[in-house]
This record gives structure tokens, sequence and C-alpha cells, in this order.
């Protein structure tokens, strides 16, 4: 597993994303340390005088978006122009999300938004994707997830809580199987077939969603555009 990237390149990346963002604009706050230097970034610019409201994706984002002076509204009144989110992964434009345990909000919010511009370091990119894909599932049904999963060739584990005994339990109540798929030579198949579970909220695989892959690195900002 690669280790994560340096600060100044997920900064570099987040701010790259944070200038796309103009007055008036609804904006989608993403989970995790790269997508957290866009939200601080956002908040410095609306105390210069930047109009815009976010949508935060977790609890942790809404937190940080309140600390940094962000108006915020909810998907019941606003949608959202750009979404800025991080990866765990990505590989050709598609990513594996999941690692805050957040990427069932996070993909309605990015789904919802004209654009989404994902941010990420050097580390978070792959040739094809084999990181481990996240599945939400509620706890009834945590076995029979697990058994299906392995059935599609998949090896299952229930997150396990840090600092505290017992699993992860996401912002919506629900259990995290980490699903080891090896290679994923077809990651829009897989991903159709996760959500075909009974049981599973979501997973973490985001196909087709991503329009543009900012990535920080310590000489500056690679941008892609899918």
């Amino acid at each position: 597993m690669k280790r994560g990237g340096s600060d100044d390149a997920k900064r570099a990346a987040g701010e790259s994303a944070a200038e796309a963002v103009s007055d008036g604009m609804i904006v989608g706050l993403g989970t995790g340390s790269t997508a957290a230097h866009s939200i601080r970034d956002l908040g410095r610019q609306v105390d210069a005088g930047l109009d815009i409201e976010g949508i935060p994706t977790s609890f942790q984002s809404r937190e940080l978006a309140r600390e940094a002076g962000i108006p915020l509204t909810t998907l019941d009144d606003a949608r959202p122009d750009v979404a800025i989110d991080g990866a765990d992964q990505v590989a050709d434009g598609q990513l594996v999300k999941g690692g805050g345990a957040a990427h069932a909000r996070e993909k309605v919010v990015d789904a919802a938004a004209d654009r989404l511009l994902v941010v990420v370091d050097p580390t978070k990119e792959a040739d094809v994707l084999d990181h481990p894909v996240p599945v939400e599932t509620i706890p009834d049904a945590r076995q029979t997830v697990a058994d299906a999963v392995r059935e599609l060739g998949g090896e299952p584990e229930l997150r396990a809580a840090e600092r505290k005994d017992g699993p992860v339990v996401t912002d919506n109540g629900n259990l995290v199987l980490d699903c080891d798929f090896g290679a994923i030579a077809e990651p829009g198949a897989l991903a159709t077939d996760l959500s075909k579970i009974p049981g599973v909220l979501e997973h973490g695989l985001f196909i087709g969603l991503a329009d543009e892959i900012h990535c920080g690195t310590d000489e500056g900002v690679r941008v892609e555009t899918l």
C-alpha cells in the first residue's frame, strides 16, 4: 500500500479545485484530508467576500465548514454547481472512495453536482483499481452481504473502529465491509453487481462521476479533464 502523500501536495490539489468556485455557486464539500484543504481555502475566500453555500457530505466536513465560516444548505433546497471531493484511489477516471466511511452521502452529493472535481496526491493514482472497496450495509444484513461479496470474488472484512471496541458505525448508523477484489478488471460491472445485493446501502466505486482530477505534487498540480 502506498503511503499518504505530503500535506503540501494535498493542499495544492485542494486549493487548485477551490479556484473553480465563483460567486453564487452551491458547492458540495467532500470528506477527507485533501478535500479539507479545499474547505479551508473556500472559507478564506468567503471571509474575503465570496458568496457561496456549501452542502457537506459528512459530519466531519460539516463541522469543518462551520469552523471555516461557509454558509450551509442541503439537497432539499439546492443542487450543487460543483462538488470537490477526495478519493482513496483513482484509475482511468474511476474512483474508490469510502476510507472515511462517508461514501454513501458523498456519492449522493457528488452525483447531484453539475461537475465533480476530485482532489488527490500521486499516492492515490493507479493503473488499475485494486484498493479494497468499502460497502456500507445495514447491520442486520452484514453476514448475507458478506456471503454475496464472496460469491462475486471478494474478501470482505468488517471495518473495526479505532480507539473503541467494536466496528465502525457510519453517519447513517450502518456498518462497513472493506471488500478486497484484487485488481478490478471491470469496475462498472462490479459496481452494478454490488448495488444489487439486498442490504447494501452504497459501495465505494464511483463510476463515471468525475469531471476533473486535480493531482497535487510538490512541484505543482496536474489537472486532467475527463
